[in-house]
């Protein structure tokens, strides 16, 4: 057995497959990294309790989390609470240098560092040769172009993927609704947004139906609950109003106009990746993460086949496959592992 994991700064996610690379198990914790070490070593205990294996690959986007005074100390940090809580072979995946030891993460931390998205999109391109790959999770979303079975990437690390339009600091759970837009159409007007952390893009997707509560494991912004009616209210403060002033229909068309200007920045970002291909057309996209309905209804926008990833996980229950595809990065660390491939 080897497990994948994917360390990232809010939540823990694992994938355990056996010789054959079929799923045997999948699970994702919440794990808010920025309250200090002790939540990651206590989200590997809870996961530990349930999949265990003598072999494990790891990635990460954790280094990011602001208990770390730069990426190479987080990296450095984790890898050793790693080493704490798991036993057997460790190796870390270093993107292009493929997999690392735990004595050679030091000398590595700038290639390990958020590098979980090569990791799919290595998984990908094995498996379908012209696509864009479209990771919509809970915080960003990742875009990378396959052609011909091998990844053309711009940009290796945050900075450049940043510039590049390949990284997008935008998901479905945790992203403020101030960050989407400065105004947003509501009652038949352009109003202005209130720049505050009232409100999350969970408050839209529980309302519009789409994030279900088991994938929407992220504080509120207010602390308080995630029902329809504490969203509606957190929405309402977004443009100067209580949620008793108006329906709940009133909300949760607020809800849909944040929804369009989420997807419009995302499909800018995806049209610029377009662009670089002669035909748009031939490509697939390659959906996963939470926000992978997002990602179908860019394809059907665009007019472009569709294809999850859910279709390229071996597992014998449905369930399982939605689970890994939520744990994505963790599955394909732990597939490329046993393999014993370098990545590009």
């Amino acid at each position: 057995m080897m497990i994948g994991w994917d360390i990232g700064g809010a939540h823990l996610k694992a994938v355990q497959i056996d010789v054959h690379g079929e799923v045997q198990a999948a699970m994702q914790v919440y794990c808010p990294l920025w309250r200090g070490l002790h939540e990651l070593a206590q989200a590997f205990d809870t996961i530990l309790s349930a999949i265990k294996a003598e072999q494990h690959r790891i990635t990460m986007t954790g280094e990011l989390a602001d208990i770390f005074e730069n990426r190479h100390a987080g990296v450095t940090q984790i890898a050793q609470i790693a080493r704490q809580k798991l036993g057997g072979n460790i190796q870390f995946f270093a993107g292009e240098k493929g997999y690392v030891s735990l004595a050679q993460v030091p000398e590595n931390a700038v290639n390990i560092a958020s590098m979980n998205w090569l990791a799919s999109v290595q998984f990908v391109a094995q498996n379908i040769h012209q696509a864009l790959f479209l990771d919509i999770g809970s915080t960003t979303t990742d875009i990378a172009l396959i052609c011909y079975g091998k990844p053309r990437i711009l940009g290796f690390n945050d900075a450049a993927r940043l510039q590049t339009d390949e990284l997008v600091y935008t998901g479905v759970v945790r992203t403020p609704l101030m960050a989407l837009t400065p105004k947003i159409a509501f009652k038949g007007h352009a109003v202005n947004v209130a720049a505050e952390h009232f409100a999350t893009t969970a408050d839209i997707y529980t309302l519009t139906g789409e994030l279900p509560l088991n994938e929407n494991m992220a504080d509120t912004a207010d602390g308080a609950d995630k029902t329809s009616a504490a969203c509606a209210k957190r929405i309402a403060r977004m443009v100067g109003m209580d949620s008793a002033d108006a329906p709940l229909s009133t909300w949760t068309a607020l809800a849909k106009a944040f929804k369009d200007a989420q997807l419009s920045l995302i499909q800018q970002a995806v049209l610029r990746q377009l662009s670089r291909v002669d035909t748009a057309q031939n490509l697939t996209i390659v959906g996963c993460g939470a926000g992978d309905f997002l990602a179908i209804e860019l394809a059907q926008q665009l007019n472009l086949h569709y294809h999850s990833v859910t279709d390229l996980i071996n597992a014998n229950k449905p369930e399982m496959k939605k689970v890994t595809a939520m744990c994505f990065p963790a599955f394909a660390v732990a597939s490329l592992g046993q393999q014993n491939q370098p990545i590009c």
